[in-house]
């Protein structure tokens, strides 16, 4: 397994190397520039700027001036909030961005797990339909009409919670509720396939011949290789929860990362951008590693090489 897991660290280089590079000349293919604004500035100051940020130079010059800067994990100053960094710019939004996202996945588990166990125990019954049509209907309310849609009633029209900002318990239920229902909706789809797979296994069979109760045989037995589905859904998942949660950061006016990746990318701020697009896709590698170790474990058929 040491071998296995020091073998994806390594290729995480190239991969890493593949996005920066991919990233950084998309970027600089936009139309427009970090120092165009609606009003135009005047030439010198342009020029000065430029002349400061090394942006003046042949691209290829700043192309590698980038990855020097990247292997030691410094990208500079913020184009538009020159007096901030973007390593204390993800520092101080991602924390915020992991936490919505870490609740919004144990929102996700703790509803999405137990009814697709219950579905597939009961399939083909009134509550397998019923938990699979609530399924289907979380997947297909896009968050971005589920967050209004959840202001408008319990902060605008019944006043139980309010309807922004992430200063409190109170603050983040709207916003893990939006996030969290559409993975509520696939775990539980996922959990259901996984379950009545094993369920129907010789070895279940026989813990059911040899008297065993219908819940020790779920739990004990059914239930660690009915979730290996929801464990290989999880990497991607987890990353995406995070680092896709940029509407309702929007929605909610919560102060997290993606919220200034959008506006590092409207403002074409390209080093805000390319140093959270790295950052992300390390993320994203090494929770697809996790997962994949987890999946190595939880089920002995599978060879970590």
């Amino acid at each position: 397994m040491i071998r296995f897991i020091l073998k994806r660290l390594l290729w995480m280089i190239p991969t890493l190397w593949v996005v920066a590079t991919i990233t950084f000349f998309l970027m600089r293919a936009a139309p427009g520039g970090p120092f165009q604004a609606e009003r135009e500035i005047p030439a010198d100051i342009k020029a000065n700027l430029e002349r400061k940020y090394g942006l003046d130079r042949p691209v290829g010059e700043q192309y590698l001036r980038f990855l020097g800067n990247a292997v030691r994990l410094d990208f500079g100053p913020s184009y538009k909030n020159p007096g901030r960094s973007v390593r204390e710019i993800i520092a101080s939004g991602f924390p915020v961005s992991l936490e919505l996202g870490a609740w919004s996945l144990l929102f996700a588990l703790t509803l999405g797990i137990p009814i697709g166990v219950l579905a597939a125990l009961n399939q083909n019954k009134p509550i397998d339909h019923l938990s699979m049509g609530a399924a289907l209907l979380g997947v297909s309310i896009p968050d971005f009409v589920l967050g209004p849609l959840l202001i408008f009633v319990f902060s605008l029209s019944l006043y139980w919670l309010p309807p922004a900002l992430w200063d409190g318990p109170a603050n983040k239920i709207l916003p893990i509720i939006t996030l969290g229902s559409v993975y509520v909706a696939y775990i539980a789809r996922l959990t259901r396939s996984g379950m009545l797979e094993i369920v129907r296994q010789d070895f279940i069979r026989t813990a059911r011949a040899k008297g065993l109760s219908e819940s020790l045989i779920v739990w004990r037995h059914a239930l660690r290789g009915g979730l290996l589905p929801v464990v290989s859904f999880l990497g991607p998942a987890a990353a995406r929860i995070i680092t896709g949660a940029v509407v309702i950061e929007k929605i909610f006016a919560i102060p997290g990362l993606g919220r200034s990746f959008v506006d590092g990318a409207f403002n074409r701020d390209y080093t805000l951008v390319m140093g959270v697009v790295l950052f992300y896709a390390s993320f994203l590698i090494l929770f697809n590693l996790i997962v994949d170790v987890a999946y190595g474990l939880l089920d002995p058929r599978v060879r970590l090489t």
